[in-house]
């Protein structure tokens, strides 16, 4: 999620630091539901390493991240957390921190190496989230597995460009997700389909900041691709769905849905209508255009409509039948949120590729006062109650159970091991958000499930290399060594006072 700091855009304006809400408000320790869950999440090309064993196939990042010149800060995960051979140990780590649940996604090329419904399946690969998934249950930790964390198969790629085939990729993936289905879903009770649709479109198709890094200066036509990709996800995910609800669901009785992320917007000038509505228009673009479709089974939104025009995608009668039937089986909605922004409506034309609506978004408001103080990334700043605003938001418009599935930050001066395991200002955010959980649940009456902290352990931060760190357990890259920060004890020993604060 830390490419986000990609998106970062400075302001002359003067920054207010006394007036930011964000530094005044003390945590307090609120109650949470004695059955609320808590764990950690991770995604595999950031921790497992591994990548030329057990018959592991190639992913866009392992192309990616070896680039000349290099596009990931010089540095690649093909060792990483080394997660792959030291699973056993982390799995203990996580029962040593009294974690409920684990969220993780799995390898498509360590399952199905080349990725296609044609190709051969590894044995390998599946006996390694075998072992996972099984030492995770004998822990009493429930695994909440992702499908799709942003590694595609490097070969499907090559064959049909990935995403950018809809009918071709959605044939693949309906099969992997059979095959994980069928092999890991008598233990595995929640999925998700896929990992922030939003951040492949723009980041990985429009942007180029991701794999497979798609943008302008690729010669790629980034007017339409971006949304083309999003089509792709939303149908896809529609299938799987209605894949899990038809053939396994029955028996396995488990849970599927997607994550989404997103900011919350605030307007840059409240006393402006262009701004007002430009912070609840960026909402749209960034939430809504994967939430309406998938969730409540519609057209995308009239704003897109609007705004695209012909560079958005249709839906054939066929489809919108798909996604209405499907809506009422997602199950819960997946939420990654980080920080709050301040979203300014622009006068100027805006660029033919333009995936914003013409917004402009930063941390400081027309008056010069700060969304909330800075982590160790520019872009994401201490805002809790932008964290309940966005709750409310999503709430209302989707009425489903929510579930945190990322939430986190990285601290300033953690590249020093004392600094990184004494992290209060990582406390510190987590206390806050999750008071804000807290008034959401029972002041806001929003039906709010779990909480999963970003991340278990520091990890290979996609395009920023090794550089910020958002792990509750601190990992020396040299030696591999986990240490448990400050952060990871207060999580445990805060989840234990607030569930028994509303006993």
């Amino acid at each position: 999620m830390s490419s986000e700091a990609l998106m970062f855009q400075a302001t002359d304006v003067v920054t207010k630091y006394s007036e930011s809400i964000g530094y005044h408000v003390p945590v307090q320790e609120l109650p949470l539901p004695q059955d609320f869950r808590w764990g950690t999440a991770t995604a595999a090309y950031q921790i497992e390493g591994g990548a030329d064993q057990g018959g592991k196939g190639r992913s866009i990042w392992d192309t990616f991240s070896h680039l000349q010149p290099s596009r990931t800060n010089g540095e690649h995960a093909d060792v990483a957390c080394d997660h792959y051979n030291l699973v056993a140990e982390d799995v203990d780590l996580m029962s040593t921190l009294d974690t409920d649940v684990y969220r993780f996604s799995l390898s498509w090329s360590r399952i199905i190496p080349s990725g296609g419904r044609k190709d051969a399946t590894n044995e390998e690969g599946i006996a390694f989230y075998d072992k996972l998934i099984n030492d995770l249950v004998k822990h009493n930790i429930e695994p909440v597995v992702t499908l799709y964390h942003w590694d595609l198969p490097q070969e499907l790629y090559d064959r049909y460009r990935g995403f950018l085939d809809t009918d071709e990729f959605r044939a693949d993936f309906i099969h992997f997700a059979r095959v994980c289905f069928s092999r890991f879903g008598d233990r595995v009770k929640k999925w998700v389909t896929f990992n922030e649709p939003y951040i492949i479109s723009i980041f990985a198709h429009l942007n180029g900041t991701l794999a497979p890094g798609h943008c302008i200066e690729q010669g790629t036509d980034t007017k339409t691709e971006p949304w083309r990709v999003g089509h792709t996800i939303i149908l896809s995910h529609a299938s799987v769905v209605q894949l899990y609800i038809s053939e396994f669901q029955p028996k396995q009785d488990g849970a599927i849905s997607i994550v989404l992320n997103g900011h919350f917007y605030e307007p840059f000038n409240a006393q402006d209508q262009a701004d007002i509505d430009a912070a609840e228009r960026r909402m749209v673009f960034y939430i809504g255009w994967f939430g309406d479709t998938i969730f409540l089974g519609q057209d995308y939104p009239v704003a897109m409509r609007e705004y695209l025009g012909v560079r958005l995608p249709t839906f054939t009668s066929e489809e919108l039948e798909l996604l209405r039937l499907t809506a009422r089986n997602n199950a819960f909605y997946g939420m990654n949120h980080y920080s709050t922004k301040f979203a300014r409506q622009l006068t100027d034309p805006p660029a033919d590729d333009d995936w914003t609506s013409n917004i402009e978004e930063g941390p400081v408001n027309s008056d010069g006062v700060e969304v909330g103080p800075a982590s160790a990334q520019q872009w994401l700043r201490v805002a809790p109650e932008g964290f309940r605003k966005l709750l409310r938001w999503v709430w209302k418009r989707y009425q489903l159970p929510i579930v945190i599935t990322e939430n986190g930050c990285p601290c300033v001066g953690e590249e020093d091991v004392q600094v990184a395991i004494n992290d209060t200002f990582r406390q510190r955010y987590f206390g806050l958000y999750l008071d804000a959980i807290s008034r959401a649940i029972y002041q806001d009456g929003i039906d709010i499930r779990g909480y999963y902290a970003w991340s278990l352990m520091d990890n290979y931060e996609w395009a920023a290399g090794y550089g910020p760190r958002y792990g509750i357990v601190h990992v020396d890259f040299e030696t591999l060594k986990r240490t448990p920060k400050n952060s990871a004890w207060y999580l445990r020993d805060t989840f234990r006072r607030r569930r028994q604060a509303s006993s």
